[in-house]
């Protein structure tokens, strides 16, 4: 069996509940990919088809520490980061009516970088909630003596699924996607501090 196949059958097989994931995501290099239910693809304003990915991804060094804080935050200790994940910013994005977003600097002290747009506190906890609440994730860490570069075998598998939203090696993202994130890099351009 090809490394692309192994990579493939283990993002199939088992799956879990991101509050179950940390229970079985390696602290070791790999790709994971995050499913949603079928409340998760309506809401997102996509059709169904929840036996596939919705999004793609890999970590050079730690898939806990990437995805179980970066994307997902896990431990309530962790505070989310919409602004540094961009799987965070594609949901947001898609999100942004049902859960009534709004896009912000991700640093208000220097605003700037507006297309790593963030949330407030309380909406990046509302979003964590609705990823822990409908996701679930399957991980496919590499063999110790790996002769693929990870991004081959990320861009492979990416290519072969077509996760609506992965933009990056995709021929086909959810449509929509682009401009959604546009607008809510827009917000957060715009974006003014109270007074």
């Amino acid at each position: 069996m090809s490394t692309f196949d192994d990579a493939i059958d283990a993002l199939r097989a088992k799956r879990w509940s991101i509050t179950e994931a940390p229970d079985h995501v390696p602290s070791r290099p790999g790709l994971y990919a995050i499913y949603g239910d079928t409340i998760a693809w309506n809401e997102l304003g996509l059709t169904p088809m929840p036996d596939l990915p919705l999004y793609v991804g890999k970590a050079e060094e730690s898939l806990a520490r990437r995805e179980l804080q970066g994307h997902f935050a896990v431990d309530p200790r962790v505070k989310a980061q919409t602004g540094s994940s961009t799987v965070r910013r594609s949901f947001a994005s898609l999100l942004r009516g049902t859960l009534e977003l709004q896009g912000i600097p991700r640093n208000p002290a220097k605003p700037g970088y507006f297309s790593n747009f963030g949330l407030s506190i309380e909406q990046d906890l509302l979003l964590t909630r609705w990823i822990h609440d409908r996701l679930s994730l399957a991980v496919w860490s590499t063999p110790p003596l790996l002769e693929t570069p990870l991004a081959d075998i990320e861009r492979h598998v990416i290519r072969r699924w077509t996760p609506p939203l992965n933009l990056s090696e995709n021929p086909t993202p959810a449509p929509g996607l682009k401009a959604a994130r546009t607008a809510m890099a827009a917000e957060a351009k715009a974006w003014r501090p109270a007074t």
